[in-house]
């Protein structure tokens, strides 16, 4: 079906919008910007800034000899560019689904902080979880919190959506469940797992049941833009997310 807009012609930003070619597009100034933080903030401790998410992916390559820095963004340029020729979509990208996605990212990505609001107001909990916060969140400055977030908002999408979802529906396919089953069977499967992969590891933070029910229905969030929307939004999306709430919205150091 997403075709049918460029063979007849016609111009439709839905569809555009969830191609692999204006996904990439939409992908690399997000991409530039991480790397460029990383180098230039942390030369000497690059793992400061980096997130979870990049972080183990570069060590399991690492860990098979590719250790380059530069290898795992082109790893995911070349995923989507991969995708774009197996499913022969033409090579054209347009400004105005560019300018449009960044427009639907921070709209979602707004809509996600409505859902945080609720949530905190269901578990009653938000003084003492906010206070929990803002001690992580002022432990570094502004600058290297914002380079940490774009990067959770690319790695943690590569690997969470990009990876595991297809992976994971595949899975479900083998045993014959329907497609739209599978679907969502997947996206509530990943979910969980980027819920709980917060609390796991040397940095990880205490599980407690108000971060991780938050975290897995913020992942079942990204999941359905992923699958209704497309890898780029997804990707703008958390980026927004986590800017909005950890820089442009987060209380000052006392």
């Amino acid at each position: 079906m997403d075709h049918e807009s460029t063979e007849t012609g016609a111009f439709d930003y839905w569809s555009d919008a969830r191609t692999p070619l204006s996904s990439l597009l939409f992908l690399i100034p997000w991409i530039v910007v991480y790397e460029f933080g990383v180098f230039v903030m942390g030369q000497d401790q690059p793992d400061v800034v980096r997130n979870g998410a990049d972080f183990w992916m570069r060590s399991v390559l690492s860990h098979f000899g590719f250790g380059n820095g530069l290898l795992l963004p082109l790893i995911v340029v070349s995923m989507l560019l991969a995708w774009h020729i197996l499913r022969k979509n033409p090579w054209q990208v347009r400004f105005e689904t560019q300018v449009g996605m960044l427009a639907e990212s921070i709209l979602l990505a707004i809509g996600l902080v409505a859902v945080g609001q609720c949530h905190d107001i269901l578990f009653r909990q938000m003084a003492s979880n906010a206070a929990t916060d803002a001690s992580l969140l002022n432990s570094v400055g502004p600058v290297t919190r914002a380079v940490s977030f774009i990067g959770a908002g690319v790695y943690e999408e590569v690997m969470f959506r990009l990876l595991l979802v297809p992976a994971a529906f595949m899975v479900f396919r083998m045993f014959e469940f329907p497609a739209t089953w599978a679907a969502a069977m997947a996206a509530v499967c990943t979910s969980f797992l980027f819920a709980m992969a917060h609390h796991i590891g040397p940095s990880a933070e205490a599980l407690n049941l108000f971060a991780f029910t938050f975290r897995a229905a913020a992942g079942l969030f990204f999941a359905s833009i992923f699958l209704l929307r497309g890898f780029g939004i997804t990707v703008g999306c958390h980026a927004a997310y986590d800017l909005l709430v950890g820089v442009l919205l987060a209380s000052p150091p006392e």
